[in-house]
């Protein structure tokens, strides 16, 4: 039976063997997941900004990651974000995810993009992950 890293090898946002996946790093510090990710020239929406899709992305994952990282398995049921700011290509920002409230199968989890060159919010999200069926 493959082990739950292994179910994430092909991740887009952090899967090692997704050969065009942004391969990001994750890691628990007490209760906080924290990465960071830094937008690449391919990565934009409007020319030079980065797409809104990929800040979603890499904030899903950081909340995810934070249930992974514990060997939970679960899925986004529902994801409120706010974007604050354009996020320029080639800035680096801050990644943040925690857990706000467990119940039963159900999560309740915030994510924070911030950038690390002025610390401003580019962007934040409320999210409800569901733990998946044993």
């Amino acid at each position: 039976m493959a082990s739950l890293r292994d179910d994430a090898n092909h991740c887009f946002v952090c899967g090692p063997s997704n050969p065009i996946g942004l391969q990001l790093e994750f890691a628990l510090y007490g209760e906080v997941c924290r990465s960071e990710y830094t937008p690449e020239p391919d990565h934009c929406g409007y020319d030079g900004v980065t797409h809104g899709g990929l800040i979603y992305s890499v904030l899903d994952d950081v909340m995810a990651n934070w249930m992974f990282l514990k060997g939970i398995r679960a899925y986004t049921a529902r994801c409120d974000i706010r974007y604050k700011d354009a996020l320029p290509v080639g800035i680096p920002t801050k990644l943040e995810g925690r857990c706000m409230l467990e119940r039963g199968r159900l999560f309740q989890m915030q994510g924070t993009m911030v950038r690390k060159d002025t610390d401003e919010l580019v962007a934040e999200c409320e999210a409800s992950f569901m733990r998946a069926p044993e």
